[in-house]
């Protein structure tokens, strides 16, 4: 989202968003007290931030209204975002009626025009739910916990914005994301890769949402859709993040890797230059979920592999192994119409443009993998031109079957010819569901089901290197720094603080679950460090505690920054004390 790791804390709220919530913002937006949203959210905890989602229509085709139709389980308000006014009261079985035309907001209900010319909006059901009138999620009503804002896109059409705060959104997220028959653990594991993905989304096409409720994003389909299990699971990761050296990591997950993930610049290009393959991620490397198999980048130990059914994490999927053929003619036609759509994307050299004449298919080869044998680089090999695909997205969107993507790029080809030598069929053997950089919801289904490890050791497994941690702040002599709060769950009492104490502060002050104490950065045994990690766990508890940390008066020293860590029981790091 464009903010830096030591700004994610100073975002939030501590309550569910409510009509009184709405009101004081709304008031404070209005006497254009510019410094409210910083000082509030100074004293309030990371895990309460809140979260901008586009909400998408039936078909998840687009997020841009021009005509909407608003429901609510109980009263609900309408106000002008602009003037802060408030528009209309609404009873539950009033359906708002609102369309946009000329740049201006008209609305509606039971036949009667109740607002004309209006500037943005807010809605808001302070004791209920909010839905779309016949927007439907799983075959049900979709329902929102939160409020809506609708911003314009432009003179017509309109974005319908549910925004609410990132536990009540987490908790539409992560039981569309995996079923929760994965168990808790893989569910906590989901909880917080979508708490880090939210956090720092890989791209943010909009600025007026932070993701959408697509797959494009996250999958969120809103408080109809929760479920007990994996609202258990967010509660027990509540302000938990996944962080390496010291920045939240871009927790990539998909379906089902094939048994063996891939390294993050194989896959992704770079969201700001276009560059392919794009720079690394350390936390992101490939790697087999059985020890004894290499490096799959080569043809030979690719196609062993796909080709087999080896044991791993993700064996139970549907998509752990697939297979996929077409008549040499039926896959020309499919490429005539996929490779116009993708030589948009610029990574087919050379293009395919819409008077272009494919010729006579000849071969499919895999010009380049990644360590997973996920195909980098494909050649189509015409009797015309040979084409040069990069990047496994758009690999998979070029060779569909039935209209529909190949499942992954871990793939490897069988092309079938007959006694003159001409290609009359290809078949396509592969492994996965998706990008398969970082955690495979099934391998951690499995590893939770199966193996009965923890959430922690799930990430750890999939994410090279991370801690599991609370996120950075600044604690620092700016009055809008000098009191941080925080709160998180524990699922053991063991934990450190983490402090980078660069200007060589000796102590500060914090409040743990209601004791005070004094963190020594310097004692007798131990000269002071620029990092320390100062042992915690006598003032942890079980489930969910409240840090605060007090920055000293009158100190000269600029700021430190710091983090809670949660650590195993036979960690053997050295702390201060």
């Amino acid at each position: 989202m464009g903010i830096k790791i030591n700004k994610l804390m100073l975002l939030g709220w501590q309550t569910q968003p409510t009509l009184k919530l709405i009101m004081i913002m709304i008031l404070f937006l209005c006497l254009g007290l510019k410094t409210f949203a910083q000082d509030s959210v100074i004293s309030k905890p990371d895990n309460t931030k809140l979260v901008r989602v586009a909400i998408s229509n039936n078909g998840f085709q687009t997020f841009a209204y021009n005509e909407i139709s608003i429901i609510a389980q109980s009263e609900y308000f309408v106000y002008d975002k602009k003037t802060c006014k408030v528009i209309a009261k609404l009873a539950p079985g009033d359906i708002l009626k609102i369309k946009l035309t000329a740049g201006a907001f008209n609305l509606s209900t039971n036949n009667k025009m109740i607002g004309k010319d209006a500037d943005n909006i807010i809605i808001d059901c302070a004791k209920g739910t909010l839905g779309v009138e016949n927007l439907k999620r799983n075959g049900k009503q979709a329902l929102y916990h939160g409020y809506f804002e609708l911003d314009k896109k432009n003179d017509n059409q309109f974005f319908l914005v549910n925004v609410l705060d990132l536990q009540a959104y987490l908790k539409g997220v992560v039981p569309n994301e995996m079923p929760v028959r994965f168990g808790l653990e893989a569910l906590k594991a989901q909880a917080i890769a979508a708490r880090n993905y939210v956090l720092i989304p890989r791209t943010r096409a909009f600025k007026e949402f932070d993701v959408d409720d697509s797959v494009a994003s996250q999958v969120y389909f809103g408080a109809n859709s929760e479920q007990e299990l994996s609202n258990q699971a967010v509660a027990q990761t509540e302000g938990l993040v996944a962080l390496h050296n010291w920045e939240l990591i871009l927790a990539q997950y998909s379906s089902t890797a094939g048994g063996y993930t891939e390294n993050y610049e194989n896959t992704f290009s770079d969201p700001h230059t276009g560059e392919f393959p794009s720079k690394p991620k350390a936390y992101l490397l490939g790697r087999p979920d059985i020890c004894s198999v290499g490096p799959l980048n080569r043809e030979e130990e690719a196609r062993i592999f796909y080709m087999s059914y080896p044991d791993s994490y993700d064996m139970k999927s549907p998509y752990y192994r697939w297979k996929k053929e077409w008549t040499a003619d039926e896959l020309k036609t499919v490429l005539e119409k996929t490779l116009i759509a993708q030589s948009k994307t610029g990574f087919i050299k050379p293009e395919f443009k819409s008077d272009s004449t494919l010729g006579t298919l000849k071969e499919l080869k895999a010009e380049r993998r990644g360590v997973s044998g996920k195909i980098i680089e494909l050649a189509i090999v015409t009797d015309k031109e040979t084409y040069h695909v990069r990047k496994e997205l758009v690999i998979r969107r070029l060779l569909q079957k039935g209209g529909v993507s190949l499942p992954s790029a871990n793939v490897v080809f069988e092309n079938l010819y007959d006694t003159n030598k001409k290609l009359t069929k290809i078949v396509a053997y592969g492994g996965g569901f998706g990008h398969g950089v970082g955690m495979s919801q099934f391998g951690a289904g499995f590893m939770a089901t199966s193996l009965h490890k923890t959430f922690d050791k799930i990430l750890k497994r999939y994410y090279t290197g991370i801690s599991i941690t609370t996120c950075p702040v600044i604690l620092s002599a700016d009055p809008t720094q000098n009191v941080v709060y925080q709160t998180f769950y524990a699922p053991s009492k063991k934990a450190v603080v983490v402090v980078d104490n660069k200007y060589l502060m000796e102590n500060f002050q914090a409040k743990i679950n209601g004791r005070n104490i004094t963190l020594e950065l310097r004692n007798k045994i131990v000269p002071i460090h620029r990092i320390s990690r100062i042992d915690i766990s006598s003032y942890v508890k079980q489930g969910k505690n409240e840090i605060t940390y007090y920055f000293p008066d009158n100190n000269k020293i600029k700021a430190i920054r710091l983090y809670i860590e949660l650590v195993e029981k036979d960690d053997n790091k050295n702390y201060n004390f």
